[in-house]
């Protein structure tokens, strides 16, 4: 049985979002589904990083050859048995699935209770089979909002190619993986990790600190930054931008939920 997670601070702030609300009428609820990191990320690049198992069971942080910036998800796995464990089983439960049940388990263990769903607070879609199992699970539950980040671009393409777009599948296109070049090529909704908000804006592009650009299926075809988050390297570009940004308060629910009034 997989492991649907509730809300966490950030997608819980969705509830705020006036074009959200058909989702969460009758007290339904957010979710996500998430995987181990890294090792269920493909593509991922300048973001990769692994919270690796050593010999005496204690875990530890392993970040790629070209990682920029640590992923958050990776660290949290680290520091929390619990947490490691759910997105282990999740993905070892899925991995080596077929198709048809791939989406027999997300459709029969989705809480009866989701409005919204993000697919992945961790980890990505790992092959194109289950990146497709998502969007029939959203064409069997139309009542319900699934979104996602991802850079699996390629398990994009083949979709893009052969089904309709669905008004409750929402997808983002992160920067920073292998399959980069593929997001101008399509024509795909991006997101940029940024390390300042001076950057965000020389970028043309806004903010999105609570997921209200991500999921919300008007704004599908816009661009928007996230800022750089979790714990990073020490002496790292990105240790260094993270620290400047919280002196700064970048990250303060109140000055958010302010700018968020704004686009709603």
């Amino acid at each position: 049985m997989l492991k649907f997670s509730n809300a966490n601070a950030k997608t819980e702030a969705l509830k705020q979002v006036a074009e959200l609300a058909e989702y969460l009428t009758d007290k339904r609820k957010i979710y996500s589904l998430d995987l181990l990191s890294g090792y269920s990320c493909p593509y991922a690049e300048k973001c990769l990083s692994k919270a690796v198992v050593q010999s005496d069971g204690r875990r530890k942080i392993k970040d790629g050859k070209k990682t920029e910036f640590r992923c958050f998800s990776a660290s949290q796995e680290v520091q929390y048995t619990n947490v490691f464990n759910l997105r282990k089983h999740n993905y070892d439960s899925l991995r080596n699935l077929h198709i048809n049940d791939m989406i027999h388990h997300l459709h029969t263990d989705l809480p009866k209770n989701a409005g919204i769903v993000r697919i992945h607070v961790a980890g990505d879609f790992f092959n194109a089979d289950y990146m497709q199992a998502w969007y029939n699970v959203a064409l069997m539950n139309p009542s319900v909002l699934f979104y996602a980040y991802t850079k699996s671009l390629t398990y994009w393409e083949y979709r893009i190619n052969e089904y309709p777009e669905l008004h409750n599948f929402v997808l983002t296109a992160s920067y920073g993986g292998r399959a980069d070049h593929m997001i101008s090529e399509l024509g795909l909704r991006s997101t940029t990790v940024v390390y300042s908000e001076a950057e965000a804006e020389k970028l043309g592009l806004a903010i999105d600190h609570d997921d209200s650009h991500a999921a919300r299926p008007s704004l599908r075809n816009q661009d928007f930054a996230l800022l750089v988050h979790g714990t990073q390297p020490k002496g790292s570009e990105a240790a260094i931008a993270l620290k400047s940004l919280k002196g700064k308060g970048s990250y303060s629910r109140k000055k958010n939920l302010t700018s968020e009034k704004t686009m709603i």
